[in-house]
């Protein structure tokens, strides 16, 4: 099994194709080798459609390829019937000897019980492999299981002296266009985008990915007494919103209004309720209350800050990062991006 790692590597590769597109499933890719040469390779594309091994399997018309071959998975492979049949049962009817996977998945539909149903069979399964990388390529998949809530994204951009907007420079851009692009590219890979109030009343933001080709996330906003105006573009029903509120409002296209207590933990019951809609991961970008409120409850996961090439001098100073570890720094252009990770 020299050649484990190596391929592992590159089945980790092809599953982030699926990024932004198959949640709430994981991101998986695969790939069937014998001798040191792929005879197929497969990830899942999009949720609702094939996974990864059915696709790699189906690729190979000969079945006698699959004498002494091996097949490796980012993830377990599933043994329940969903959206598409078990993957395991596909495995063992095509009589596939070796299967190595990077790491069991934590849904409790799976968890363990594709692996322990292989071994049943007299397949051999190699686990582990690369299973860090494998975690970190579904850390969205995982934050939702282990923790039941959505993967947490904390994002501002601010000024080289610490502000992240002007008191006399309205609605002014202060981040180069890189960082714009590569921001709504950040939109299409997560599953909802959140602000509060403020944001909206002095932004109007549309909150969707003109800069970026994929799909718009979920439009999320906290407005306690419904004071955003219908003329905003949030509300324009353009793509699916979700508002939290104090006050109880019909529905209306591509708008879900959720009631909620002003007086207990507002961000408890946001994650709560996300976490039922099977939303897995959330860009929170504003305003600073909205921010410091999930920096102060230790309920974020990464956090990344665009720090650019401008000086303010005055305005609204950025949030500060508390138990937060530097894991990655770049320039784009002008600006500066730097991202933490949450340290527990």
């Amino acid at each position: 099994m020299k050649y484990k790692e190596i391929f592992m590597k590159r089945a980790i590769q092809l599953a982030k194709n699926g990024l932004g597109l198959t949640s709430p499933n994981p991101m998986v890719g695969c790939v069937i080798e014998k001798n040191g040469i792929v005879l197929s390779e497969g990830w899942h594309y999009k949720k609702k459609m094939y996974h990864a091994e059915f696709l790699a399997i189906n690729n190979i018309k000969n079945k006698y390829l699959f004498f002494d071959c091996t097949l490796y998975v980012t993830l377990e492979p599933c043994v329940h019937f969903g959206e598409t049949p078990p993957c395991v049962d596909l495995i063992i009817k095509k009589n596939i000897p070796r299967v190595v996977v990077g790491i069991q998945d934590p849904c409790h539909k799976v968890k363990g019980l594709g692996i322990k149903k292989l071994k049943k069979y007299g397949i051999e399964v190699i686990e582990n492999v690369l299973i860090d990388q494998c975690r970190i390529l579904n850390k969205r998949f995982f934050t939702f299981y282990e923790k039941k809530r959505p993967y947490i994204i904390l994002k501002w951009a601010q000024s080289d002296d610490g502000f992240i907007s002007s008191y006399t420079k309205k609605n002014h851009w202060i981040s180069g266009i890189y960082a714009r692009q590569l921001n709504h590219k950040w939109r299409s890979e997560e599953d909802g985008i959140l602000v509060g109030r403020k944001t909206v009343l002095n932004d109007n933001p549309r909150l969707n990915v003109r800069k970026w080709f994929g799909k718009n996330p979920i439009r999320i906003f906290i407005d306690q007494k419904l004071s955003i105006s219908n003329s905003s573009f949030i509300l324009d029903g353009s793509q699916h919103t979700i508002v939290f509120t104090g006050i109880n409002r019909e529905n209306k296209k591509n708008i879900e209004y959720i009631q909620i207590s002003f007086e207990k933990k507002i961000i408890n019951q946001i994650l709560n309720f996300l976490y039922k809609k099977k939303i897995l991961s959330l860009i929170v970008e504003g305003g600073k209350k909205t921010l410091e409120n999930f920096i102060k409850e230790n309920v974020w996961d990464e956090c990344r800050i665009f720090i650019c090439n401008v000086l303010l001098k005055n305005g609204l100073k950025g949030p500060k990062i508390t138990r937060g570890i530097k894991s990655h720094k770049k320039n784009l252009d002008e600006d500066q991006l730097i991202i933490y990770q949450f340290k527990n």
